[in-house]
């Protein structure tokens, strides 16, 4: 079958790593289901899997994609949970130690065809589309988790957004401005701040510019170059919300700042099935139109993974089949 997949692990140069070609059609195991991919979206993941990050070197050959939309063998539409994990034990598979993700250990989504537990699929909600669904597994979810579950914060609140542009960003911007909070973001150039503005944000600013009051939350997919500004944005007993560290894992960590203000530091991965299917009702009920920045077909796949490297995103980049 058709598949854009990772050959071998190059940490220095991952994009030499990314091949375009035919893989064997996969086995089906028992409580696992086929799905015919239609769409899937591209990740900061895929890339750390071409790095080798996060896979064993004996796991090469590996089909890159974390999230899709595709249908079953009956025809049935679905969308694609991509944490793999025992919920039965721990009640969230996210917390299970020995979860993974699509493309960590089971073969991704930019296939003709992928494999996935039975309760990984979820029904695709009529009024999007199969790329508008395929962007919600991995960023839309990641968004959701961090604002709904992890951050507190209620309607009306104002939430700051590190970064105009990526994934979970664009995602966070849409569904803030859906759900009633003051969206702040803050962005490294015009046009990544006039993207921001166009999906619901209320203000946006130069990044590292001081804002005009302080705010409630922060969200911070950026890591070491955005975090200094994070922590001096937020309110006495304000949270930052981490899923990411784009630009760096090792922040310094403002201690004092930390405890004199009593801000809350917390670390959100992924969402549950049940959250993924809360996500799909409230986009669906709510008329939201996932951002989506560009949209290839799979066999250009490479366009696409210059675009992420490179930076030049708005919005989720989508490969449909």
């Amino acid at each position: 079958m058709f598949a854009v997949y990772a050959a071998e692990p190059n940490a220095d140069a991952p994009l030499d790593s990314l091949t375009v070609g035919e893989r064997p059609e996969p086995e089906v195991p028992d409580g696992w289901v086929a799905v015919r991919v239609s769409a899937a979206s591209l990740n900061m993941h895929d890339l750390w899997t071409l790095r080798g990050v996060g896979i064993k070197p004996e796991q090469f050959p590996m089909i890159l994609g974390c999230d899709g939309a595709g249908t079953l063998e009956d025809g049935t539409e679905v969308v694609l949970h991509s944490v793999i994990g025992d919920a039965s034990l721990f009640g969230d598979e996210t917390l299970d130690p020995k979860r993974s993700l699509l493309t960590e250990k089971h073969q991704g989504t930019f296939a003709d065809t992928v494999v996935v537990p039975k309760r990984n699929v979820l029904p695709k909600p009529e009024n999007l589309t199969a790329a508008q669904a395929a962007v919600m597994g991995t960023a839309w979810l990641t968004a959701y988790r961090m604002l709904f579950v992890k951050s507190g914060l209620r309607p009306g609140q104002t939430m700051l957004v590190q970064g105009a542009s990526g994934g979970v960003s664009t995602a966070l911007v849409q569904l803030g401005s859906a759900a009633g909070m003051r969206v702040w973001v803050t962005g490294r150039t015009e046009e990544k701040r006039a993207v921001a503005e166009k999906l619901g944000a209320h203000a946006t600013f130069p990044s590292g510019e001081r804002l005009p009051e302080r705010v409630d939350a922060v969200f911070e997919t950026v890591g070491d170059a955005t975090w200094s500004h994070s922590m001096r944005a937020l309110k006495p007993g304000g949270v930052v919300v981490v899923s990411g560290s784009t630009s760096g894992p090792n922040p310094g960590a403002d201690l004092q700042r930390l405890f004199f203000l009593q801000l809350r530091v917390i670390g959100s991965t992924m969402g549950t099935r049940e959250e993924l299917s809360d996500l799909l009702t409230f986009v669906s009920n709510a008329r939201i139109s996932p951002e989506i920045g560009l949209e290839l077909p799979m066999e250009r796949a490479e366009e696409g993974f210059r675009a992420m490297l490179e930076g030049d995103t708005s919005g989720k980049i989508v490969f449909r089949r």
